[in-house]
């Protein structure tokens, strides 16, 4: 139940980054960064907002206490107590441990935690690395471990390996269809938005200028200086919104 409740949590974010990004490759975004805090903002707003932050919160609770689970006892699936998947799942716990608690404290009432720009941040924590003794190899490293991650994530969707942690046997044939459909474009721009904020890191790191680091929010943005203009930035973000929606299969079809 904690992992199916994260999975609606993490297709709730997605769905909300694309929908801001879309409105930032049509408009300005009203203001709105697309990313976490913009999503935490739009929630904010509507009627019954903070309570439907606080089960956001609550959600994605479940999901880093799922993966904790599989640090400890190992994933569902063959080869889940391989030592290398039962640190993946120690990684992703710490990641949505802190996601949930930035939306819970966003919740509980500390508007600089859940709603912070991640371009700031992104910003801050890259001139203090720089700083550090051998701060740019630092700050390119991480860089280069970012991209990486995302061509993984990215190569994964499009080999659809996502099959082996679904009951593929329990979907109709339209339902498969639809499901491949999400699961390989929304993982595809999913693996293309990391790999691209990976590549501004090492940038940074190169030329030793802090601010040209990007969080999610400038780097959805810089989709529209490319030569497709802003066209560029829809189709990452309907490729958001599919892996929003395919989230939403997880929390259905996924083997826990």
């Amino acid at each position: 139940m904690a992992a199916r409740a994260g999975f609606v949590g993490r297709g709730v974010i997605y769905l909300l980054i694309g929908f801001l990004a879309l409105r930032i490759a049509f408009a300005d975004g009203g203001g709105k960064q697309a990313d976490r805090s913009g999503a935490v903002a739009e929630i904010a707003e509507k009627p019954f907002g903070m309570a439907l932050l606080w089960l956001l919160g609550i959600a994605l609770a479940g999901m880093a206490l799922w993966r904790l689970s599989e640090a400890v006892f190992g994933q569902a699936g063959p080869d889940g107590r391989k030592a290398s998947k039962r640190a993946m799942a120690a990684g992703r716990c710490v990641f949505y441990g802190f996601v949930a608690y930035s939306v819970l404290s966003f919740a509980a009432g500390e508007k600089s935690s859940g709603g912070g720009s991640s371009d700031e941040s992104s910003k801050d924590v890259t001139a203090k690395a720089l700083e550090w003794p051998h701060g740019q190899w630092i700050v390119g490293a991480a860089g280069c471990a970012v991209a990486a991650a995302g061509l993984w994530i990215a190569v994964r969707a499009l080999l659809r390996k996502f099959h082996k942690h679904l009951k593929m046997s329990g979907l109709s044939s339209r339902a498969r269809k639809y499901v491949d459909v999400l699961g390989v474009f929304g993982g595809t721009a999913r693996g293309v938005v990391f790999a691209a904020a990976g590549a501004f890191a090492v940038t940074a790191a190169v030329r030793h200028e802090p601010g040209r680091a990007k969080g999610i929010d400038d780097t959805l943005r810089s989709f529209t200086d490319t030569p497709a203009g802003p066209w560029l930035l829809v189709l990452i973000a309907v490729g958001l919104v599919a892996f929003g929606l395919f989230s939403w299969a997880n929390a259905r079809w996924r083997k826990v």
